[in-house]
């Protein structure tokens, strides 16, 4: 079983240091004898008269993908910078691996931002901008279509691949910690998986699933929203308790597995949190 993902190549994105749940799946993949390459935000040759705040910003986030990919995986690992925001850097990616002469059976899907979550103070809806929105689904739900449009159209994505993404529970309900104009958005990705299911099934035999994870704080998108209190209700609400990373990592390399008739699944990896009340 350890090399069920023998002579196979993985894109995975999302990766910002040790705490990301990306990292966790790479290093699954890998122990079930997969290839993995790697793509995390940073600058791009598309940033354009940007602030020196921001800048900065995209520096730090590059230099610890960077640092945490070299750490982890060693210095051949193929890494991009890909900034989701950017139709332009998202063509870059699939040209570069394209010319590099990288295919993948699949990638995961793990880039999620949302403007309105500041210090963990979630903005009411209400409250929200249409700029906001769009922002927040483009770069949480719409990137995973423009991703794949771009890796079929450099013919990098093969047929029967594997696609997993990483969505939430409050897709589908109000949670007990406030999640607002996120929710939203991972409601259109969980859609779009749905979507892409079926339409790359009948044309190219590619699998989309989705997966909703436990409350956790080891990753910066847990920080943003969540209290020891949240993790240690929704621990205490599980059956078996909350899941962790490696039950998530264990479940996308199920997924990937070739020849695998599983698509357009949503995934609950949550100790059962998501049966109760």
């Amino acid at each position: 079983m350890l090399n069920m993902l023998k002579n196979r190549r993985f894109l995975i994105t999302g990766i910002s240091d040790e705490g990301s749940l990306a990292l966790h799946a790479a290093k699954a993949i890998i122990e079930h004898g997969g290839q993995i390459i790697c793509a995390g935000l940073g600058l791009t040759p598309h940033h354009v008269g940007l602030s020196d705040k921001a800048k900065a910003y995209l520096s730090a986030n590059e230099t610890a993908f960077r640092e945490t990919v070299q750490r982890e995986f060693g210095p051949e690992t193929p890494l991009y910078i890909l900034d989701a925001t950017q139709e332009n850097s998202i063509a870059d990616l699939a040209s570069s691996l394209e010319e590099d002469g990288l295919e993948i059976d699949g990638f995961l899907h793990s880039i999620a931002m949302d403007r309105t979550i500041r210090n963990k103070k979630v903005k009411p809806l209400l409250d929200v901008t249409q700029e906001e929105f769009c922002d927040t689904i483009g770069i949480s739900a719409f990137s995973l279509v423009r991703i794949t449009h771009h890796l079929i159209g450099r013919n990098v994505l093969l047929p029967g691949a594997s696609i997993c993404s990483l969505s939430y529970i409050a897709a589908e309900k109000v949670t007990f910690h406030p999640y607002r104009n996120m929710s939203v958005a991972k409601a259109a990705l969980e859609r779009i998986t749905i979507e892409l299911a079926d339409e790359l099934g009948r044309s190219l035999g590619i699998r989309v699933n989705a997966l909703r994870f436990s409350p956790y704080l080891g990753s910066k998108a847990g920080t943003a929203t969540l209290d020891i209190e949240d993790v240690e209700k929704a621990d205490m609400m599980s059956p078996l308790g909350n899941a962790r990373p490696r039950d998530l990592a264990l479940e996308i390399v199920h997924l990937m597995q070739p020849e695998l008739r599983i698509t357009g699944e949503i995934r609950h990896i949550d100790g059962g949190y998501h049966i109760t009340g």
